[in-house]
């Protein structure tokens, strides 16, 4: 999928990119039972309480129902339709199953409107079918990866993103992730063969403001040309530094370079970091 530029006769069009839809083929709704009301909360959690900021307005959406479980087996289906969806860099397929279901799945890279997919034990190694790791040959890339049996894909599911199958392990398969990082992820989970299609997202330029609105995020205000009262950076006369040991968040909590993962059970599980340490 190219992208496309613009002639510069604008200072916002001079960097603007949008990608070319040759692809996707979808011209008019999607299916009415396959999408769901999409409520926005503005950067406020279930108390009504500020916790992200610079989130508000933005399109109107409403979401696409995927299938990241992929746990149809045995049953063959038929790609009808390559759409764009509002809520992910990815593009996403319609299938049609030969039990008359219809559902979306992630479009992997080369999957083209007539393609018959698969998951399951017997599907062949080729994009689109869904199959468990310990079925799948070393050297596959795969995308749409599963952290727990039967949970769903939770790994490598945005546009032109793949995973490759480094090693098998006794239970455990070697992944080595976009990041560079290498995770053991245990054989019985699925994964799609293949790699998310729409590779050239990451190339896309904005090119003005009003692009960023449209999605939904506002401007974003530095700390230390705020007031003292608002941000723990404020104040000052001039342009004064941070003037603290760290830098602060809003609420005056550590951040840039305090590490904040916890020690959690997913640690164990992680062969070599994506900074090339253990």
């Amino acid at each position: 999928m190219p992208v496309k530029q613009f002639r510069p006769t604008t200072p916002a069009r001079r960097t603007m990119s949008v990608m070319v839809p040759e692809t996707t083929t979808r011209k008019s709704k999607p299916p009415k039972h396959l999408t769901k009301a999409l409520k926005r909360s503005g950067g406020r959690n279930g108390q009504g309480r500020l916790s992200v900021r610079g989130r508000g307005g933005g399109s109107k959406r409403k979401y696409r129902v995927i299938d990241f479980k992929r746990d149809k087996e045995g049953v063959p289906g038929t790609v009808k339709e390559i759409e764009y969806d509002p809520n992910r860099s990815a593009d996403i397929a319609l299938v049609f199953y030969a039990d008359g279901e219809k559902r979306y799945i992630l479009a992997p890279r080369g999957l083209k409107v007539g393609q018959q997919i698969e998951s399951g034990p017997k599907a062949d190694i080729q994009p689109g079918n869904a199959l468990k790791l310990e079925r799948i040959p070393l050297g596959t890339l795969v995308h749409n990866v599963e952290l727990n049996p039967g949970r769903g894909g939770q790994l490598v599911r945005s546009a032109g993103a793949s995973a490759q199958v480094l090693a098998k392990e006794g239970r455990f398969v070697h992944l080595r992730l976009p990041s560079g990082e290498v995770r053991l992820v245990q054989a019985t989970c699925r994964a799609t063969v293949g790699e998310v299609g729409k590779e050239d997202h990451a190339n896309l330029l904005l090119g003005k403001a009003g692009r960023m609105r449209w999605r939904g995020r506002r401007p974003k205000v530095r700390g230390v040309a705020m007031n003292p009262n608002d941000h723990p950076h404020g104040g000052g006369e001039g342009k004064a530094p941070v003037g603290r040991k760290t830098p602060m968040s809003p609420w005056g909590k550590p951040s840039k370079g305090i590490r904040t993962r916890k020690r959690r059970k997913s640690n164990q599980m992680i062969v070599r970091r994506r900074g090339g340490g253990r």
